[in-house]
């Protein structure tokens, strides 16, 4: 069993997501925090293999959290970040602090299943190698190709704003909705011409489709849903 951290202030959203982790295969919770500083502590006493870290915490922000964690030498699980922050600076802090995934709340059961099994994938994998024989380079490439979501952008759009607008769009389709340009533009603060640049790169490397939604007058508009 895959031994899940669960960290979030607010005890309602904590039980709902530890709710998540259960109903997923392999998967066990063995802890809820609700501070940073029980975070930090939960993980030395429970040496969880996975924490689900939120950022708005009372005492200290979830990235500092992150931080301490991978300074820790007596336990260093890995971290999908949950949280509301949608801003660019604390999703590069996520990157560069070693976050797996970031999950932008409010999500749906099936989006934090998908990454749950993309990291049991990775999981298995590690512990199929043998640890005292060099690493094959398609060792390697497999472990990287199973982490590895999506394309990346063409010049000029940004793999942070990318996977933004893939969260969101992932989370729209999940629960049977679709996006259009403008409200993605509303929902990232892009300008309605960035996020259509997005929303079409999706579609032109088959992750996404688009149709059209024919009102009174006007052009009609163009409506994207994640495949």
């Amino acid at each position: 069993m895959i031994r899940v951290l669960v960290v979030d202030d607010d005890f309602m959203v904590a039980k709902v997501h530890s709710g998540y982790v259960s109903r997923v295969d392999g998967f066990e919770v063995v802890g809820v925090a609700h501070t940073g500083a029980d975070a930090v502590v939960a993980v030395d006493e429970l040496r969880p293999d996975l924490v689900l870290l939120d950022i708005y915490l009372p005492d200290v922000d979830g990235l500092s959290v992150l931080r301490q964690l991978r300074g820790r030498p007596s336990a260093d699980p890995d971290v999908i970040v949950i949280t509301a922050a949608r801003d660019l600076d604390t999703v590069r802090g996520a990157i560069h602090g070693g976050a797996l995934h970031y999950l932008i709340k409010p999500f749906s059961y099936e989006a934090l299943r998908e990454r749950l099994e993309s990291f049991r994938s990775v999981h298995r994998a590690l512990a199929d190698l043998p640890g005292d024989a060099p690493t094959a380079q398609q060792d390697v490439d497999r472990l990287f190709g199973t982490r590895a979501r999506g394309v990346t952008p063409p010049k000029g759009l940004s793999p942070e704003t990318s996977r933004i607008v893939e969260e969101i769009l992932r989370d729209r389709s999940a629960d049977g909705g679709d996006l259009s340009a403008t409200e993605c533009a509303d929902a990232t603060e892009l300008s309605r011409v960035s996020a259509r640049k997005y929303l079409e790169h999706f579609v032109e490397s088959g992750r996404a489709e688009v149709h059209l939604r024919y009102g009174g007058t006007g052009r009609p508009e163009r409506r994207y849903r994640w495949l």
